[in-house]
């Protein structure tokens, strides 16, 4: 069973489904064309999250494709690793897919989902020769001269990127709360705070360019902690 959040950058709001089972079709994805099992993929946390915006450019990738997709990796918790320290895997909006398949194939899945125009990268298949990539990556980077990493977070912001702070650094022994919400209130500012002192960034409560840096340097690939919280 796990609890999985989806965060509606529409209405700025997390939504929470409790005790899903792993063969439960991912809430937003069209009929059973992506279960739970599958966007869990090699992760064992008993919390996932993503957003409906991924779940819809899926959704259409599908539909362009016409077949089933199988996905290699999609959801990966950041002190799980397995993934650079700007990967929007932690985020829970990325996918690799068609592993599995012939060249053709996955070919085919890159052209329906660059057709689509609903993903925020699709990775040219020069980079990726035995899988197709894609992420519905949303905001603007806090780090300049990129369009990957993670954006700017402050008091009040909510979404999967405060999920993925909320979990780094609470595996890094500074408490945000009892539970991952994507809600970046005063526990989460004080928690950040808190990093800041005491790795001599500047102490201002806000994840910018340099305390993302820091932070996903220092927690990616650890594992998890006695503090990690779900």
């Amino acid at each position: 069973m796990a609890r999985l959040l989806i965060y509606d950058a529409y209405e700025n709001k997390v939504y929470t489904y409790n005790s899903l089972n792993e063969n439960d079709p991912m809430p937003y994805s069209t009929n059973r064309t992506l279960t739970l099992r599958e966007f869990r993929g090699r992760s064992n946390s008993p919390v996932l999250w993503t957003t409906i915006a991924a779940m819809e450019a899926w959704n259409l990738t599908r539909r362009k494709y016409g077949s089933g997709i199988p996905v290699g990796y999609a959801f990966r918790r950041i002190w799980e690793g397995g993934h650079g320290t700007r990967s929007q895997h932690y985020a829970g909006v990325a996918f690799d897919v068609g592993q599995s398949l012939s060249q053709t194939r996955r070919t085919a899945i890159y052209n329906a989902a660059r057709s689509t125009g609903a993903w925020g990268y699709v990775e040219p298949l020069s980079q990726t020769p035995t899988w197709v990539h894609f992420d519905r990556r949303y905001g603007t980077p806090a780090c300049r001269g990129t369009t990957a990493g993670y954006p700017t977070l402050r008091r009040g912001s909510r979404g999967c990127y405060v999920m993925v702070l909320q979990d780094a650094l609470s595996t890094l022994g500074y408490q945000t709360g009892t539970r991952i919400d994507g809600l970046f209130g005063s526990k989460t500012e004080e928690a950040l705070r808190g990093y800041q002192r005491r790795t001599s960034l500047s102490v201002d409560g806000v994840c910018g360019c340099n305390t993302w840096k820091k932070i996903t340097t220092a927690v990616i690939g650890v594992g998890r902690t006695k503090t990690t919280i779900d």
